[in-house]
């Protein structure tokens, strides 16, 4: 009696070890003696016991680091590059089956995929365009991972790293263009602004009280500081000197 109610209660365990439960954002492989026979969907599934076995894939996006890589570019530049992949299951039983470890194995194929990639671009293309970088990188893993059950969804970059001298190099330069930048606006404001005062000469000299306006907004402009020593010299007497340098050079003529 004892050894019937232990039968039954092994055959109880055996049965309720059975039962799996698959979460919503799972998938189950599901082998038989070894043997692919199905992927289970989520929610309460039976598993024969001792016969049969489940191997759980998440199907949520993943997320894996590119680690960083020296590349040496175009131009002989060495830099150092690193960034991310993000990416999901699309068919679980594909990627269990054909690739032993598909996490590892997008990962080792992304870094030859950067360094093909950086490798075959400027620093300046490097530095500027990383996201045509990391679209070239994400088509290059796609073709390859269309066959293993993945779908990689983007590629960043993250950190582009140089050697100090270079960076010091690039500072200078870029303090240099900032520089030139100055001078060509300071040399455009010179410019407009003496041709503004050729422009006001005109018209003081087409109109006759103009200068006389101009003079008096400079004295108020000099404030009323006891230090400073102001001549005045009427326009008419200006007019007249003028005049009379007129007619005499005319009489020598």
């Amino acid at each position: 009696m004892v050894l019937l109610e232990m039968a039954i209660g092994f055959l109880v365990l055996i049965l309720i070890s059975g039962i799996k439960v698959i979460d919503q954002y799972e998938r189950a492989v599901k082998l038989r003696f070894g043997k692919y026979v199905g992927t289970l969907e989520p929610g309460l599934n039976l598993v024969i016991p001792l016969i049969e076995r489940i191997v759980k894939i998440d199907i949520r996006l993943q997320t894996i680091d590119i680690p960083r890589q020296q590349v040496i570019t175009k131009d002989n530049v060495p830099v150092e590059v690193n960034g991310v992949i993000y990416f999901k299951v699309t068919s679980p039983e594909i990627a269990y089956l054909k690739v032993q470890n598909y996490e590892y194995a997008i990962s080792q194929y992304a870094q030859t995929a950067l360094k093909d990639v950086a490798g075959g671009m400027s620093l300046d293309q490097v530095l500027s365009e990383r996201e045509k970088i990391g679209e070239e990188i994400e088509k290059a893993v796609n073709n390859e991972t269309k066959d293993w059950g993945l779908q990689v969804m983007s590629i960043k970059m993250q950190d582009i790293m140089m050697p100090d001298d270079l960076k010091r190099i690039m500072s200078r330069q870029a303090a240099a263009e900032r520089e030139k930048r100055a001078n060509i606006t300071k040399s455009e404001g010179d410019r407009l602004a003496a041709v503004n005062l050729a422009a006001a000469a005109k018209i003081m000299a087409e109109s006759k009280g103009a200068m006389q306006l101009r003079t008096l907004q400079s004295i108020d402009g000099l404030g009323p500081t006891p230090s400073n020593t102001v001549v005045l010299f009427p326009i008419e007497v200006m007019e007249g000197l003028e005049a009379i340098k007129d007619f005499l050079k005319k009489k020598k003529e």
